[in-house]
């Protein structure tokens, strides 16, 4: 038998040249005849290599017919379009809970917060957990519940506040004495205290921007009285701050999706866009005009340079949970609302923007 390179061929091209050449010359050595045996033998090995390479392309790498193609698209946008649904039902369903609270005030809006920052509390402790940390939730959670109370009596505020940072300070601190181990233990500490700065206290505004009057409706005199519907002025500072974050959030949510080109943060969240924002921007300045012009006396340029602050805030709010997700490698701080995450997914923007409307709302004395 005729020894030549056709045998040493991979992919079986060499094999069939050389049987249809053949009984007359050979592929690689045209000047010697092949014999019956060679053409025989390189054909068995050229249709054995085009068999295992036809196996090998159908069980690794499947042809995208038309029908999976398609399958494919509509996965994918039902991937896409699922979670927006998800968002729409429950805001759908939390709006009305959240303006319930906002129109009863008081220690109804108290129980409201503290269920918020309950669950903040625990969704913050388990980040931290998840990341190595081990902060003191119960000091956590005892010194956010103090900035609530405080916020509910204004007259004895300051004394509440001084007591409940002594007291954090006293507490927290020895407890380090008596820790098994010290490593890490400072910053342990540090993100004790921290967690009742970042979501305690700026809850405590929500009930400090509400006060402590009441909301009516005179339903029996709906079509002679004009004034037959009375919102307090804290009313209307949460209207306004609640409609208007959410208003920019969903404008910043849709413009991103369908407009986003400009990535504004990165490193932090890369789903951000300027074009977002700049789309958040529009109903947060409307919110402003619409609910502060006309019912607190608020002057219209003014309004809009609360609207331009709340946005602002708002993003600010957004990209500090971003960071602490990115930090402690978790995707949502939980799964308490379905299509937003976690409570914390859900208010991170209302934690900035309520601190700027509130300090707003005392710098002009509305």
């Amino acid at each position: 038998m005729v020894s030549c390179a056709c045998k040493q061929s991979k992919n079986g091209v060499g094999y069939f040249y050389t049987f249809f050449s053949a009984p007359y010359f050979c592929f690689c050595n045209k000047e010697q005849p092949l014999t019956v045996e060679d053409t025989i033998c390189y054909f068995i090995f050229g249709v054995q290599s085009i068999l295992v390479k036809v196996i090998q392309r159908s069980h690794g790498v499947q042809r995208a017919s038309k029908e999976n193609i398609q399958a494919e698209v509509v996965q994918v946008s039902e991937k896409k379009k699922s979670p927006v649904g998800q968002r729409l039902l429950t805001a759908g369903v939390a709006i009305p809970v959240v303006l319930t609270f906002v129109w009863f005030g008081g220690w109804v809006a108290f129980a409201a917060v503290l269920l918020v920052v309950i669950l903040g509390t625990l969704e913050l402790h388990n980040m931290l957990l998840n990341a190595g940390y081990h902060p003191l939730i119960w000091i956590s959670f005892g010194l956010s519940v103090l900035f609530l109370i405080a916020a509910m009596f204004p007259q004895q505020r300051q004394l509440i506040l001084e007591t409940s940072l002594g007291a954090g300070l006293l507490v927290s601190f020895p407890w380090l004495f008596v820790r098994k181990k010290l490593d890490g233990a400072m910053v342990d500490w540090a993100l004790t205290l921290a967690i009742s700065i970042y979501l305690g206290w700026p809850m405590s505004f929500f009930l400090l921007l509400r006060g402590p009057d009441s909301s009516r409706i005179d339903v029996f005199h709906i079509l002679t009285n004009p004034s037959w519907l009375y919102l307090p002025r804290g009313v209307w500072w949460l209207l306004m701050l609640l409609l208007g974050v959410w208003g920019f959030d969903a404008a910043a949510f849709f413009a991103g999706r369908y407009f986003g080109r400009h990535k504004l943060a990165p490193r932090i969240s890369p789903a951000k866009t300027w074009e977002g924002v700049l789309g958040g921007f529009i109903l947060s300045i409307a919110a402003g005009l619409i609910l502060t012009v006309k019912q607190l006396g608020v002057p219209w340029y003014l309004a809009i340079v609360l609207g331009i602050l709340l946005g602002i805030a708002a993003v600010f709010g957004d990209l500090a949970e971003s960071l602490i997700k990115r930090q402690t490698r978790v995707k949502d701080s939980g799964q308490f609302m379905p299509g937003h995450g976690g409570m914390l997914d859900r208010i991170d923007s209302l934690l900035f923007a309520v601190i700027v409307v509130y300090v707003f709302a005392q710098l002009i004395g509305k």
